[in-house]
């Protein structure tokens, strides 16, 4: 039995945007094992049959020893189980999972980049020092012999090629986690005051603090609605927004701070416009799930969030770290219920066509298989 190796930074993401192509490849006759941060979500993994290996893992530690000390920690693990295919997610996983992947002559690599992160979305003097480095690292190890990169959205694919980070005939686009459009599907609304969510981690990078005053613009101006923040802070990220603030912000008023929700399809259910004002994106799984709700969408005009717009079919796009242009789109949309409507029955269409999770598993088991890229040359 072949044995397929995950290594990604955190046990709830995996949960998150990869159970569904590691069940699938599970099905597909694979022995899967994920290597992550132990947190909540390793025994839900554990009990869909998957191997988890814990890692202390710290995805923003930059201690050289303690890093070292991770990178030899996953060396045991790599010599140990003795993958016959890795998938690495996201920035360290790539650099160190691929570095070992070469000292263990490992062929079979797919590299996912998924989003760009911290260092390369942030203004901040840390992220603007850092950035020449991860480049540097990113070229090196981002694209060895015999490996596969996967991008999530056609602008970091081509960014990346034009970059030469990556070589074309070894790169591919699969678009995002995919979504279970049966269990995220369009619910019936009576409201009358609309609900606008944001459905994000805490973070200043996903523009919260613009939704924040752009929700307090309308209210202002006596534009009835809510507005909600669903999601948690994230202390390990350096833009990560304080339980504090988000704390007076809903003491305020002007927001309704959920926290972590994890009955994403009931906080979509009472909801009537999906937001994401975000700096940069992979293909963020909480449009794509608002998408499959039949819900419109007002997110920034940047790679990965517009992958989810069709603008004026079923919904707004607005430049980034504007929130005056994100409380125009949204007055639009809460002041008109028919054009919500008609851009949320797109919606729909537009996840059940692109980004299903059966489109995506397919395109992912194929690669597990050995399948070449599309236009690229066999997978060794």
């Amino acid at each position: 039995m072949a044995k397929l190796l995950f290594f990604v930074a955190e046990d709830w993401f995996f949960h998150s945007h990869f159970l569904a192509r590691a069940t699938a490849a599970r099905d597909a006759g694979f022995e899967v094992v994920v290597l992550a941060r132990e947190g909540a979500h390793a025994a839900a993994i554990r009990a869909q049959g998957l191997g988890f290996v814990p890692l202390a893992f710290r995805r923003g530690g930059l201690n050289p020893l303690a890093e070292l000390g991770v990178i030899r920690e996953v060396l045991k693990v790599y010599r140990r189980e003795r993958p016959d295919t890795v998938h690495h997610v996201a920035l360290k996983p790539i650099i160190y999972g691929t570095l070992v992947a070469r000292l263990l002559g490992l062929r079979r690599v797919i590299n996912a980049p998924v989003g760009m992160g911290y260092v390369f979305t942030s203004g901040d003097l840390k992220a603007r020092l850092l950035r020449p480095f991860v480049r540097a690292m990113l070229k090196a190890f981002l694209h060895p012999a015999g490996a596969v990169v996967v991008f999530e959205n056609p602008d970091d694919l081509r960014s990346n090629i034009e970059a030469g980070a990556v070589r074309a005939d070894g790169a591919t686009l699969i678009r995002g986690a995919g979504v279970d459009t049966r269990l995220y599907r369009p619910q019936p609304s009576a409201r009358e005051v609309p609900v606008v969510t944001l459905a994000a981690r805490m973070l200043r990078d996903k523009g919260v603090e613009e939704f924040v005053a752009a929700a307090r613009s309308l209210a202002a101006s006596g534009v009835r609605a809510r507005f909600r923040l669903a999601g948690a802070s994230d202390p390990a990220n350096p833009t990560s927004i304080s339980e504090t603030r988000l704390r007076s912000w809903h003491e305020e008023g002007v927001v309704e701070w959920m926290g972590h929700c994890d009955d994403m399809a009931g906080v979509w259910a009472s909801t009537d416009i999906a937001c994401l004002p975000s700096y940069r994106e992979g293909l963020p799984k909480s449009l794509l799930e608002a998408l499959a709700c039949g819900l419109p969408v007002v997110a920034t005009d940047v790679p990965g969030c517009r992958e989810t717009v069709e603008p004026g079919r079923n919904g707004l796009l607005v430049p980034a770290r504007d929130s005056q242009a994100l409380a125009d789109a949204l007055r639009r949309l809460i002041e008109d219920a028919g054009l919500r409507n008609r851009f949320g029955a797109r919606s729909r269409d537009k996840a059940l066509q692109e980004f299903a999770d059966d489109v995506v598993v397919a395109a992912t088991l194929r690669l597990y298989r050995g399948a070449p890229p599309e236009g690229g040359p066999p997978h060794e």
